[in-house]
């Protein structure tokens, strides 16, 4: 019977780092994405008038704003729309690059996500509020935003 050890083969040792190694990088990245994702999902939500005065709505954050699109503020160019956003008498100026297009228009409360720059909102994205539903829900919050004057103008 030979009891000598048998030669180890060096290339076996590296297979098992190379899978521990690989599943590392993935968790990392996984770990990244998801960072990423939940950064980018918690936008403190502000009326217009709380912007740089509410504990959240700094102007260095990213934010959804709410308010009223001022009637004849809208103005569309190219590929960029600016409108001037107003509630409880207090207004901002957005950009946003793109056409809103659905039922975006005047007198009507929208949400914008995005960053105050240079003392503009830049938005990269519009959230209508225009179902029947919302508005029975909210009416005295449309009233306050300053929607009910814009609708009554128009009438």
């Amino acid at each position: 019977m030979d009891l000598t050890p048998r030669p180890t083969e060096p290339s076996k040792k590296r297979r098992r780092w190379m899978p521990i190694v690989l599943l590392s990088l993935v968790g990392v990245g996984g770990v990244v994405i998801v960072t990423q994702f939940l950064t980018s999902a918690i936008d403190y939500y502000c009326n217009v008038d709380e912007i740089g005065v509410r504990s959240g709505c700094e102007t260095t954050s990213r934010l959804r704003v709410q308010g009223t699109v001022e009637q004849n503020s809208l103005k569309k160019t190219d590929n960029k729309t600016s409108f001037v956003l107003t509630f409880n008498n207090k207004s901002i100026t957005v950009a946003y690059a793109g056409d809103p297009g659905g039922v975006f228009q005047e007198c009507i409360s929208v949400v914008a996500h995005g960053r105050m720059v240079n003392e503009v909102f830049e938005s990269n994205r519009i959230e209508v509020k225009h179902s029947n539903e919302y508005v029975e829900q909210n009416s005295e919050r449309l009233e306050t935003s300053g929607s009910a004057a814009c609708s009554q103008a128009q009438e």
